[in-house]
């Protein structure tokens, strides 16, 4: 039996952060080989450290002479994503940073067990299991500790960029401890922030005097009592950040990316891999799904698993658990999903049009809960399966 009085705790972490340094990074990538050939192959990596950042990976165009240019224009693409995300620092600036790139053709036994043939349709990108969730709990039906963990750190990204706080750098991180009553969140039991910022001088009182206004701006009033914990740099002095703080790598940060441990997870990262990749496309159609089963109010919760084999185009299993909550059966819900959407990888490309450069303004602040937008960013946010849906159950 599942418990309706608890506190639950998620984290997010900021643009800069340096694991999120090289997702931005690898996303970038990309976008600019699918801007050039939709069906572009991309698995992607990236490592940054001090005054230094690795690239590597298999990438796939059809055009071979496209397929060079495209690999010489990483250092760009690199150079141009931490200009933006702010990175000027003595040991890791976007002008001096080192670069090296590794990015070479994709290997012709991946590609075999992918690509459609004679017979054959395109096949899973790799073998795994991939989980969607979703929760009534907030209007974009997600957790709330992971939402509005992301949503603090989004709102003090934009008042830094804006240069409305100048003291406060790229890399920062937020948790957020909700206490729940009857399975709904009614208080913060504690928050969490630590920012990078600009002077030594300064200390956990001063940024807290910064942050706190943007913090009760972003967060349910009711939800900040007197009992409320506030720990803002606890650790003091926070100037040094970013890559030269510590070192980051693609696709560390998988519980960020989804949903702040409230749900499980497959295991294999987003950033970097192209659609044909289902631990990406199976993840967002998982989450799809399940979005639409609570937005048909079929649920109020719900966990949906694909699993997948490399090669193989159709799904091997579909799982759905609506954790009590459900109106119907949850076998009938496994049933109708596999019926009311193509889940080979294809099938998934096609429905939520995958194949478009959407894919750098996933790498922070998580790749769900996040507004559809007109461009065919984030359609795995749609419900427009809810009313198809009710109808058939």
């Amino acid at each position: 039996m599942s418990r309706n009085n608890y506190i639950f705790t998620s984290e997010s972490v900021s643009e800069g952060h340096p694991d999120k340094v090289c997702d931005r990074i690898s996303d970038s990538v990309l976008d600019a080989f699918i801007a050039k050939q939709p069906e572009a192959r991309v698995a992607c990596e990236a490592f940054a450290t001090t005054n230094r950042v690795v690239i590597g990976g298999e990438v796939g165009l059809s055009d071979k002479s496209l397929l060079a240019e495209m690999i010489d224009n990483v250092e760009q693409i690199t150079r141009d994503c931490i200009r933006d995300i702010g990175y000027e620092q003595k040991e890791f600036h976007w002008k001096t940073v080192e670069i090296t790139n590794l990015l070479h053709q994709q290997s012709a036994h991946i590609a075999q067990g992918v690509n459609a043939g004679e017979g054959k349709d395109e096949g899973a990108g790799d073998q795994g299991i991939m989980f969607g969730y979703a929760v009534d709990e907030t209007e974009a039906l997600m957790p709330a500790p992971i939402e509005y963990a992301h949503a603090i750190l989004r709102r003090l990204a934009e008042v830094r960029k804006s240069g409305q706080e100048p003291d406060l750098g790229p890399d920062a991180k937020s948790q957020l401890s909700l206490r729940y009553e009857d399975g709904k969140p009614v208080e913060v039991t504690s928050i969490v922030l630590s920012t990078q910022h600009r002077h030594e001088h300064q200390t956990s009182h001063d940024i807290r005097e910064i942050v706190e206004p943007y913090i009760r701006e972003v967060l349910p009033a009711e939800w900040i009592t007197k009992s409320t914990e506030w720990w803002v740099n606890p650790t003091g002095t926070f100037v040094i950040g970013g890559p030269d703080g510590d070192a980051g790598l693609t696709g560390r940060k998988i519980i960020v990316d989804t949903y702040g441990g409230a749900a499980p997870h497959g295991g294999g990262a987003f950033s970097g891999k192209d659609p044909t990749k289902v631990d990406r496309s199976a993840a967002y159609a998982a989450r799809y799904l399940a979005k639409n089963v609570v937005a048909a109010g079929l649920a109020h919760r719900c966990t949906l698993q694909l699993a997948y084999a490399i090669g193989i185009s159709k799904p091997l299993s579909i799982y759905v658990d609506t954790h009590g909550t459900g109106r119907v059966p949850d076998y009938e819900i496994e049933k109708i999903v596999a019926e009311i959407m193509d889940l080979t990888p294809r099938g998934i490309r096609e429905h939520l049009q995958l194949n478009r450069p959407i894919y750098q303004r996933t790498s922070a602040y998580g790749h769900f809960g996040r507004a559809p937008e007109a461009d065919g960013g984030f359609s795995w946010e749609k419900t427009d399966l809810a009313d198809k849906l009710k109808n058939l159950l």
